[in-house]
C-alpha cells in the first residue's frame, strides 16, 4: 500500500512537470485528475510557495503557470527529489528549506540564497517577489523607495536570512542588503547592466548571508549541550573556535549587524551567551530584562 508521503510526491512531481512544460492549470481540473479534494490541490500549491507560480482566479476555478523566467529551468531529477522532499517536509515538518532549495536547477536557484532555519512571507507581493526574482536572473535595474529615498539598484540576489527575506543590490557601487519588506514603490523595467566580476567573486566567496563593509567580530560561548549542532551546521558565518573545554565552546564569528547574532542566540537561549562586545552583551541583556518584565506585567 502506497505511504501518504509517496502519494503527495507523485502527485506533486506530475504538477511540476505540467508547470516546468508552462501548463496552465486549474484548482479543479488537478482535483478531478487526482481523485482528491479541492483543498488537497491547494496545500499542495502551498507546499510549491519557493517556486515562481502566478496565481489567479479563486475557488475551483483558480489557475496556477509558472512565471515565464522559471519555464524549463528543472530536470526531471531535479523535479522527482524536490517533490520528494517537500512531501516529507509537510508529513515531519524538520527539512531544512535552504537543503530544499539546493535541489532546484542551478540556473533558477541562482537568484536565491536560503540558508539556516525559519521562513517568513516575503511581506510583498507575489507578483513583485516574482518580478524581483526575474530581474535578478535577467540582470535588470529595478527603481524603488527605501528609507524615504528614491534609489536605482541593481540586484544580484534574493536572500533569505534565518526566515527574513532581503534583496542583495548594487546601490551606487556598494552591494547592500534591503529588507523586502521596507521597498515600496517598486518600478520594474528592462534595462539591463552588467553584474560586477568582484560583487560576484564576493558572492561566491562570502558564506555569510550579509554582505557589508563594516563588520564586527562577535565572542559567543556554546554550551556542552548544543555543541556539536554547531559543529555539524553552518549557523555561524565564518565561525572560529577559540577554545574547547568541559566548560564549553568558545567562539569567534564575523558579523554586520547587530539583529543578525541576536537573533541566533535568542533562539539558543539558553545554551549561548556573548562574551563580546561589550556593548552588544549589555544590549542583548537589556532586551531579556524587558521581557520579563512585561510578562510580569502580562
Amino acid at each position: 500500500m502506497m505511504k501518504d508521503r509517496d502519494k503527495i510526491a507523485m502527485r506533486l512531481t506530475q504538477i511540476i512537470v505540467k508547470l516546468n512544460d508552462g501548463a496552465e492549470l486549474s484548482t479543479g481540473e488537478l482535483a478531478e485528475e487526482f481523485n482528491v479534494v479541492p483543498r488537497t490541490i491547494e496545500r499542495d500549491f502551498e507546499r510549491l510557495g519557493m517556486l515562481p507560480i502566478e496565481i489567479r482566479g479563486k475557488g475551483m476555478g483558480r489557475r496556477y503557470k509558472m512565471a515565464e523566467y522559471g519555464l524549463g529551468r528543472l530536470s526531471f531529477n531535479d523535479i522527482r527529489n524536490f517533490a520528494t522532499l517537500l512531501g516529507q517536509k509537510r508529513l515531519f515538518g524538520k527539512l531544512d528549506d535552504g537543503f530544499i532549495s539546493d535541489i532546484l536547477n542551478a540556473k533558477l536557484n541562482s537568484a536565491f540564497l536560503i540558508k539556516h532555519y525559519g521562513y517568513e512571507e516575503p511581506q510583498i507581493s507575489r507578483d513583485d517577489f516574482n518580478a524581483l526574482s526575474a530581474s535578478v536572473l535577467r540582470h535588470w535595474q529595478i527603481q524603488c523607495v527605501y528609507n524615504a529615498k528614491n534609489r536605482v539598484l541593481k540586484p544580484y540576489k534574493m536572500i533569505n536570512n534565518n526566515g527574513i527575506w532581503y534583496l542583495l543590490a548594487d546601490d551606487k557601487g556598494v552591494l547592500k542588503n534591503f529588507a523586502l519588506a521596507k521597498l515600496s514603490n517598486l518600478k520594474f523595467s528592462e534595462h539591463e547592466f552588467t553584474p560586477k566580476a568582484e560583487f560576484l567573486e564576493r558572492i561566491e566567496q562570502n558564506d555569510s548571508n550579509w554582505f557589508s563593509d563594516t563588520n564586527f567580530i562577535v565572542t559567543l560561548c556554546i554550551k556542552p549541550e548544543a555543541i556539536e549542532y554547531f559543529r555539524r551546521k553552518p549557523i555561524l558565518a565564518n565561525m572560529k573556535i577559540l577554545s574547547d573545554d568541559e566548560k564549553g565552546l568558545v567562539v569567534e564569528t564575523k558579523v554586520a549587524y547587530d539583529d543578525e547574532i541576536l537573533r541566533i542566540v535568542k533562539y539558543w537561549l539558553p545554551f549561548i551567551r556573548i562574551i563580546k562586545p561589550l556593548d552588544l552583551k549589555k544590549k542583548f541583556e537589556n532586551l531579556l530584562e524587558k521581557y520579563l518584565d512585561d510578562e510580569k506585567k502580562a
